[in-house]
């Protein structure tokens, strides 16, 4: 596996310093979320030329790292058609700039039927994935123009929200383009979180195959909610996910999130040391 990190878990300065940092803690990889790391110029549709792209791409290599991820976490389920467009617009100029700046995947997550971007039953409904699917379709067919993976990340509070449903969207829209980001953490509630060794089960059992990047965090309760937290410091157990990983995944990017700059290679070396005790 390959470790990295959100860059926008690093300290705050410029990304050029963010990338320094990253390599300097040990990481061969980052999660690039462009409006969360680029304060000093705009990252608009518009300012995401060649030119930006090749920069980008420059720095990178001159740290050593990959662009795993580049974030593009928007709504395609949300029901005003206006910002509908600007988002599905900006999915397809993330997939341009990608193909330029040669990132691993364009990753997103899965939405909900609100402008809130938020909770609610009806996400988990089968109107509410159909939605979905409708709206995520000529995205995956411009990545599939652009020869860029697109990535859907599930998460439990959001419309793609188990492994079954995450089944059905790759099996309703057959690209070789859509694959899955694994975020074990997302895919856990207050409501399931005792049975996460089954859900995990699940997830690699029917999503395996199609899983481009893994993302590890870990989680606490607290207040009768989940608390995602930095690897190491709460109750998840990896074992399953290493193990998995070194069996079928050599060289995959595996991105570290909910990390603080104080804790990043306490949270990278606790990895490490599962992977290099891990049997097969």
């Amino acid at each position: 596996m390959q470790l990295g990190i959100r860059l926008h878990d690093i300290k705050e300065a410029p990304l050029e310093e963010r990338l320094e940092i990253a390599a300097s803690q040990g990481f061969s990889c980052g999660h690039l979320a462009l409006s969360k790391v680029i304060k000093d110029y705009s990252v608009d549709d518009s300012a995401l030329t060649p030119g930006f792209a090749c920069y980008l791409k420059r720095l990178f290599a001159r740290t050593g790292l990959d662009v795993a991820v580049l974030g593009c976490y928007l709504n395609l389920a949300t029901p005003d058609e206006a910002s509908l467009k600007k988002n599905q617009r900006r999915y397809l100029a993330h997939l341009r700039f990608a193909s330029l700046l040669g990132a691993g995947v364009v990753g997103t997550e899965t939405g909900a039927v609100n402008e809130r971007y938020a909770y609610e039953e009806r996400n988990h409904s089968g109107e509410a994935l159909q939605i979905f699917i409708k709206n995520l379709r000529p995205v995956v067919e411009y990545a599939q123009q652009m020869g860029v993976i697109l990535a859907i990340e599930p998460v439990f509070k959001h419309i793609v929200w188990n492994p079954k449903c995450a089944r059905e969207v790759l099996d309703t829209i057959q690209s070789p383009n859509l694959q899955i980001i694994f975020d074990p953490v997302n895919l856990l509630d207050i409501s399931n979180y005792d049975r996460r060794d089954e859900i995990i089960r699940e997830a690699i059992e029917l999503l395996g195959d199609d899983m481009a990047v893994i993302h590890i965090k870990d989680f606490i309760v607290r207040d009768g909610e989940l608390v995602s937290v930095a690897a190491g410091t709460g109750e998840m157990d990896y074992s399953e996910i290493i193990r998995f990983i070194k069996q079928k995944k050599p060289y995959i990017h595996v991105t570290l999130e909910n990390t603080l700059p104080e804790n990043a290679v306490a949270a990278r070396t606790c990895i490490q040391n599962l992977w290099d005790a891990c049997e097969i």
